[in-house]
């Protein structure tokens, strides 16, 4: 809120240089700001009672903009990449499937391999759990296992993610 949207009766003031000028009227600390050809600017409005500062609106939406921007800059998204495989895979296609993974946990993605059973696979899925043991024991040196074997539904499931 600035300037005459500013409600309260009272308000903490801040001058322009960061000095406290103290509890006053709002009024008041309107005058003050357009003697300083400047905005009331409410900061805290949690505060009992509410602070507002003696600013350049305009140059303060600028800088939260540009703070925003920098710490989103910063920030790092952590996706999960999905392989699938079936348990009568091959030697050959289990290796393709691991240097798969090895290429997304090396960009620092989380990796979740999936295991799905089909028809008569069903009777088997727990001999078949060596599989992904084997996948996680193939990544063991770049990855660790964030998240154990576990059966849902018709595949079971194990997350992999980069070693710190």
């Amino acid at each position: 809120m600035i300037n005459e949207q500013i409600k309260d009766k009272e308000v903490r003031l801040i001058g322009q240089d960061g000095e406290q000028l103290g509890i006053m009227p709002t009024r008041e600390a309107m005058k003050l700001a357009h003697e300083a050809e400047l905005d009331l600017v409410k900061i805290a409005p949690g505060a009992k009672p509410p602070v507002c500062k003696i600013i350049d609106y305009g140059k303060y939406r600028y800088e939260l903009i540009r703070k925003e921007k920098e710490a989103k800059k910063k920030q790092k998204t952590v996706e999960i990449k999905e392989i699938r495989l079936s348990p009568n895979i091959e030697a050959n296609d289990l290796n393709t499937k691991i240097n798969a993974a090895k290429k997304f946990i090396s960009k620092g993605n989380k990796v979740k391999i999936t295991l799905r059973f089909r028809g008569r696979e069903m009777a088997h899925m727990h001999s078949s759990k060596h599989i992904l043991d084997d996948f996680a024991q193939e990544l063991a040196e770049i990855a660790i296992v964030e998240k154990a074997p576990k059966l849902e539904g018709r595949s079971m499931s194990i997350v992999l993610t980069e070693k710190k």
